[in-house]
């Protein structure tokens, strides 16, 4: 008799979902946050924004210049009305003698005695002093914020050196892994023909060692794809791990571009010769600032006063101007110039060098394109020469008639 049909639907309990049913509520949940993480790929451009957001060097940057742009305010301040208020309040004793003049005869007295004020200064005419202190400043917050360009610069280079250098990372060890696949197959075809007694001994060490050289390298590759994606944290600015990968496009559209185009943008373009032009523009501006320490200043005082031992009290106000000039202060202002034509001749060296430098690069950067662009051609050349050699040693030797070096 024919055992009966068993069904093999489940049954839902009273009150409650089936395990069946449950499972397929919760494993939606389980697997695509891991297939998110799995496929989470990060492009160049996504790199070089988390840089721009995440490096403490542009933040401390963009603090610099802000820092800066105060410091203008505060040599702006000196053209402002300069106001100051005060208020006392003590009490006093006046002896009998001195009541009376040191005749005698007088009371000591003691009194309360209350005084307050306020006080204007303004800089009526400095030559046009203090203006070129201005400029000056305005000038070294604009080098500032060229030096801040030049660190956003680094910050993008080092973002794209290290985005690439883990591409290449990457591809060097698919290499190795593909290297010691073909060594351990050359391993088994050896051991294969030594068994039956078409090859030597020598053939099946060869191949073993080939294959240990093979995988040690492999390990090699696998650190330098450990120490690349290192290498990309620190330039993205990331305190943590790198939780992403990153989207292989190491192929970059060519990029034509004449040797005097380049040198013109360049000079044109490079911030650090900014910051030397605004640096030499703040130091002319400077000295004209120094030099007119030998002419004289013309300066508004004014105050007013209330005082007295009762309320209310008593009013005086006092309205002077004076002529301020330094006859001679030791040689200090014709020091303090000479000092800042030295370093305003620094300045221009350095801008001299930092051209040349600029210019070396450039032309290296040109040189290096053309070399690459040529050796990749040169290089799939001989890649497809070399997979077609491989192939026939592989045949020689699968026939016997080759040999294992081959």
């Amino acid at each position: 008799m024919a055992a009966p049909a068993v069904a093999l639907q489940a049954t839902p309990r009273r009150g409650g979902r089936s395990p069946i049913a449950v499972a397929f509520l919760v494993l939606p949940f389980l697997v695509l946050p891991a297939l998110a993480q799995a496929q989470e790929r990060k492009t160049l451009e996504e790199c070089i924004d988390i840089a721009l957001r995440q490096q403490p060097t542009l933040r401390a940057a963009a603090a610099t210049v802000a820092a800066a742009r105060e410091r203008v305010w505060q040599t702006a301040s000196a053209y402002l009305p300069q106001v100051a208020a005060n208020y006392q309040a003590n009490r006093r004793h006046q002896s009998a003698s001195s009541a009376t003049g040191g005749t005698g005869g007088g009371q000591s007295q003691t009194f309360p005695f209350y005084s307050t004020g306020v006080a204007l200064t303004q800089v009526l005419f400095d030559f046009g002093q203090n203006l070129e202190l201005i400029h000056a400043a305005q000038a070294s917050a604009q080098a500032l914020g060229a030096d801040a360009d030049t660190q956003h610069d680094t910050v993008v280079f080092n973002v794209q050196q290290a985005y690439f250098a883990l591409l290449a990372a990457y591809r060097l060890r698919d290499v190795a892994e593909e290297t010691v696949a073909q060594n351990q197959k050359h391993l088994d075809l050896a051991e294969g023909r030594h068994d039956v007694g078409l090859a030597p001994r020598f053939d099946v060490t060869n191949a073993q060692v080939q294959l240990a050289t093979a995988e040690l390298n492999r390990v090699t590759a696998r650190n330098n794809v450990s120490l690349g994606r290192e290498t990309l944290r620190n330039a993205l600015g990331l305190l943590g791990p790198m939780d992403f990968d990153i989207v292989d496009s190491l192929e970059q559209p060519r990029i034509e571009v004449g040797d005097a185009e380049a040198f013109d943008l360049a000079y044109a373009n490079r911030p650090e010769l900014k910051s030397l032009v605004a640096q030499e523009r703040a130091n002319v501006e400077r000295i004209k600032a120094i030099q007119k320490d030998y002419l004289p200043k013309l300066i508004s005082i004014d105050n007013v006063t209330w005082s007295g031992q009762t309320y209310p009290l008593q009013e005086n106000w006092n309205v002077s101007a004076a002529v301020n000039l330094s006859i001679f202060n030791g040689g200090l202002t014709t020091a303090q110039v000479g000092e800042a034509k030295a370093d305003l001749e620094n300045l221009r060296a350095t801008e001299d060098a930092t051209r040349q430098n600029v210019t070396l690069e450039v032309q290296q950067a040109l040189l290096n394109v053309r070399q690459a662009t040529e050796s990749i051609g040169v290089a799939d050349k001989g890649l497809q020469l070399a997979r077609e050699n491989l192939s026939l040693a592989e045949g020689r030797y699968a026939a016997g008639v080759g040999t294992i070096i081959e």
